[in-house]
């Protein structure tokens, strides 16, 4: 699987921090596909919590994540779920790509 560079997809790339970028890939009420792109090591994905589940494939790349009271690191191939209401965030280790499925859609996101 690779998501390109999103120029074919329908919904806007958005910056959400310093060298990371978000792009919903396809939607639906109950669940949504979201890739969240990386281009350099240290960038963060901000702590945070929301209500759905998460979903999280490391397609490219290395990441140190905080899950909860615990950290993990993962790297391309790994995937892992995020509870409902778990705060979470990561640290770009080696720039890549994160897909997110969360369900239900994140509505905020589109």
């Amino acid at each position: 699987m690779s998501v390109g560079d999103g120029t074919s997809s329908r919904f806007p790339i958005v910056t959400t921090g310093e060298d990371v970028t978000r792009q919903v890939l396809s939607d639906h009420p109950d669940l949504m596909v979201v890739v969240f792109r990386f281009a350099a090591s240290g960038a963060i994905g901000a702590l945070h919590s929301h209500p759905h589940v998460q979903a999280t494939y490391v397609e490219s790349g290395h990441f140190r994540f905080i899950l909860g009271d615990r950290e993990e690191e993962f790297e391309a191939g790994d995937s892992f779920v995020i509870p409902s209401a778990q705060t979470h965030g990561c640290v770009c280790l080696v720039p890549g790509t994160l897909i997110d499925s969360i369900t239900p859609r994140r509505d905020n996101f589109l």
